[in-house]
C-alpha cells in the first residue's frame, strides 16, 4: 500500500469512524497506541425548521383574534348607532335618565307619547320584526322536542323532557331584517348625542 493510499485511507477513517486503519499502526512510534476519538456526533434532527415553521404559522391565531375583536367592534359600534337613532328620533336616552318618580302620571303619559312615536318610527324604518312564536298572550301553547332554548324560554316548575303545554306570556321578537346606517369609521360612536349650545 502506497503511502498516499495510506494517508488517504486514515483521513477517511478518522473522519468517519474516529480510529485509524490496523496497517497504520505500524507507522506509530513504538509503545504508542491509536487513540480511539469519538464518533462525530449526529446531525441534529431538523428542529429548528419546525421551529420555524411553527412560527410561520403563529401570526395565524393573531390574526383571528384580531378579526374576531373587529367583529366585536363592529357589532358594537352597531349598536351604539342604533341606540343614537333612538335618542335623536324619541330621545329614549333623556327619559330614561330622568328621574320621573317626582313627576305625576299624567306628566309622564304626555312624554311617553313622544318617546313611543319616535321609537317606533326607527324600528320601523330600520328593523323588521316578527314574533317568536305566534299567539296572542293567555293561550294555550306546545313546546316541541328540540325547541331552541334562545328562541324559548320556559318558566315556572319545569319539569321532565318535552314535549311541555302551557300559557304563552310573551311572543317573543325576532329581527328577520336590518337596514341600519353604514358605519364610518370617522365617527366617535360614544357620542350618542352631541351637546348643543346656542350661540347668543
Amino acid at each position: 500500500m502506497s503511502r498516499i493510499t495510506l494517508a488517504f485511507g486514515c483521513f477517511f477513517k478518522m473522519l468517519f469512524a474516529g480510529s485509524l486503519p490496523a496497517k497504520a499502526a505500524a507507522f506509530l512510534p513504538e509503545g504508542a497506541q491509536p487513540k480511539s476519538l469519538a464518533p462525530a456526533p449526529a446531525a441534529p434532527a431538523p428542529a429548528p425548521e419546525v421551529k420555524q415553521e411553527v412560527k410561520q404559522a403563529a401570526p395565524a391565531p393573531a390574526a383571528d383574534a384580531k378579526a374576531k375583536k373587529s367583529a366585536a367592534n363592529h357589532h358594537r359600534d352597531g349598536s351604539l348607532a342604533l341606540l343614537a337613532l333612538l335618542q335623536r328620533e324619541g330621545r329614549l336616552v333623556d327619559f330614561l335618565q330622568e328621574d320621573i318618580e317626582s313627576f305625576d302620571d299624567a306628566d309622564i303619559g304626555a312624554a311617553v307619547r313622544d318617546i313611543h312615536r319616535g321609537c317606533r318610527r326607527v324600528l320601523n324604518d330600520h328593523l323588521k320584526l316578527e314574533a317568536v312564536m305566534p299567539g296572542a298572550e293567555e293561550d294555550k301553547v306546545n313546546v316541541p322536542v328540540g325547541f331552541d332554548p334562545s328562541e324559548v324560554r320556559l318558566l315556572g316548575d319545569v319539569k321532565g323532557e318535552p314535549p311541555f303545554k302551557g300559557i304563552l306570556r310573551h311572543h317573543g321578537w325576532r329581527v328577520t331584517e336590518s337596514s341600519l346606517p353604514k358605519l364610518t369609521g370617522d365617527v366617535d360612536r360614544n357620542i350618542l348625542a352631541p351637546a348643543q349650545v346656542e350661540v347668543q
